[in-house]
């Protein structure tokens, strides 16, 4: 399984795909760079990105959730 949940693009050739996905059994949340490589059609995987297990969901939401005050403070965003 895997299933594009959001994309957005990272820059001109690359894009940052989260999607939920399975592997070995587990169900995963899976954050990754995908590329467009050269003379290619179809973009592909890089190794920059993250696996997480679904039952870490709330944490990585918390993290999520607490970077926002975090950059508005920083004058970030």
């Amino acid at each position: 399984m895997q299933k594009v949940v959001k994309a957005f693009p990272k820059n001109k050739f690359q894009e940052i795909r989260v999607a939920i996905s399975e592997f070995q059994g587990n169900d995963l949340i899976d954050i990754r760079t995908w590329t467009q490589r050269q003379g290619a059609d179809e973009m592909s995987p890089t190794s920059k990105g993250v696996s997480i297990n679904v039952k870490l969901y709330s944490e990585l939401k918390e993290a999520v959730l607490a970077l926002e005050p975090e950059l508005k403070e920083n004058k970030l965003i």
